[in-house]
């Protein structure tokens, strides 16, 4: 992770967050994939509920003025393009992905032991997503040529960037400059760190509409960087960001409008924002969207657009999605049903660390559905999956009938996941 990401994120950590899995999107969170009734040898009653697993959550507040759905600001100038930061990844993704397999017309099977996603209500300060996390990209061309301010940041030489950029500002009153110039005073690169002097650079930059510095100054503001919390200032600016069409000003917006305690919950206008992002290629917002979809709340319902919203996360790689495609898949349900296709994808999204995939994974081994059955995986998965901390009665009863070489060959495969897991959670000094 570079600095400038360890800036943002940093940057983000300190603002108040808002849960999508709040009581406002009550169908967000999933409970773990359906297990194939009958398959699992010596099997108890049923396993035990895990916790679900954590939705999608931001860090911003209320929007008083926000542009959907609440008095309107003066929209701000046209903004130009976003500046590039160093050696990172832009938080869009493409928006053209690979077209999900063909819609079924009825679902062919469901499972007993699949219900609907309920959800617990959020923590009063969640973690951050990566989608809010994730740096901005910049431009890199200045009057048709490369610009030589960002291509020095891009390559790492910050003090040159600094240079440049003070000299574009100078004598050109650049606002891509002026944006720049925040962006190395709030990270430290170049010079020496000073949130007061980022926030002048910040301000002077979204007052004459640019984007990204507008929602880099309601991160500040909202951290309580360069002065207290000013929550005011901060939701003003994150809505004229989003009114630009910034993609994770809109889907924060969108999580507040879910959440609904600082200002009416609005499914519709929910919707809408995290529409813009889904579009600019946010898997946190298509799963979002698609979960919204699936319930209805704020659009019409449809499966079939709700599936081909999992698929384009799943694909993404965002392990909530891949679990809820992988529902799909098994199901046949607004997709074609492939048991196959579900434990690919739960698989993808065990290796990510999904304690629920783990556990269906290991529910898929051991009843030879979408795999052959191998106990020696099923009880692997089984116990990394505890050690996440998803029980699971059946699979207990499972392992019980193993024999000694299987249990211990089983044992042996997950002990380094095992002994990661523990070791990430050990504080560190």
């Amino acid at each position: 992770m570079t600095r400038v990401r360890r800036h943002l994120v940093a940057l983000l950590a300190g603002a108040v967050g808002v849960s999508l899995g709040a009581a406002t999107l009550a169908q967000a969170q999933r409970e773990a994939p359906p297990i194939p009734p009958g398959t699992i040898p010596n099997g108890a009653t049923g396993p035990a509920k895990e916790a679900p697993p954590k939705s999608p959550q931001v860090t911003p507040q209320v929007i008083p003025n926000s542009v959907i759905g609440a008095p309107r600001e003066t929209a701000p100038p046209k903004s130009e393009a976003p500046p590039k930061r160093p050696r990172q990844k832009p938080v869009a993704r493409p928006k053209q992905a690979p077209t999900p397999p063909p819609a079924a017309a009825q679902p062919s099977i469901t499972p007993p032991a699949l219900t609907q996603p309920t959800v617990a209500a959020p923590p009063t300060r969640p973690a951050l997503p990566s989608a809010v996390a994730a740096p901005i990209e910049p431009t890199g061309t200045w009057n048709g040529r490369e610009d030589a301010a960002y291509a020095a940041f891009q390559r790492g030489h910050y003090k040159t960037a600094l240079t440049i950029a003070q000299q574009r500002v100078e004598h050109n009153d650049d606002v891509k400059a002026m944006a720049l110039l925040g962006e190395l005073y709030a990270s430290g690169l170049g010079v020496m760190q000073d949130d007061t002097k980022a926030a002048e650079w910040y301000r002077r930059a979204a007052d004459r509409g640019d984007r990204e510095a507008m929602f880099a100054l309601a991160m500040l503001r909202m951290a309580g960087r360069a002065g207290p919390v000013n929550r005011e200032d901060a939701s003003k600016l994150l809505a004229a960001a989003a009114r630009l069409k910034h993609p994770i000003a809109s889907y924060n917006l969108a999580m507040l409008y879910l959440e609904g305690q600082l200002f009416p919950q609005d499914f519709a206008r929910a919707a809408e924002l995290f529409r813009v992002a889904a579009e600019a290629g946010s898997p946190e917002a298509q799963y979002a969207l698609a979960t919204l979809y699936k319930e209805g709340r704020g659009v019409k319902r449809d499966v079939v657009e709700s599936t081909r919203l999992l698929y384009l996360a799943a694909v993404a790689d965002n392990p909530d999605a891949q679990v809820e495609y992988a529902i799909a898949l098994f199901n046949g349900s607004g997709v074609a049903k492939s048991e196959e296709g579900a434990a690919r994808f739960l698989l993808r999204a065990a290796h990510r660390g999904s304690p629920i995939a783990q556990n269906r994974v290991a529910h898929v081994f051991a009843a030879g559905r979408g795999m052959p059955a191998d106990p020696v995986e099923a009880i692997k998965w089984h116990l990394i999956s505890k050690e996440g901390g998803a029980s699971d009665l059946k699979l207990d009863a499972f392992m019980r009938s193993q024999k000694p070489d299987v249990l211990a060959a089983a044992t042996k495969a997950a002990q380094p996941s095992i002994e990661a897991f523990r070791l990430a959670r050990e504080p560190r000094s």
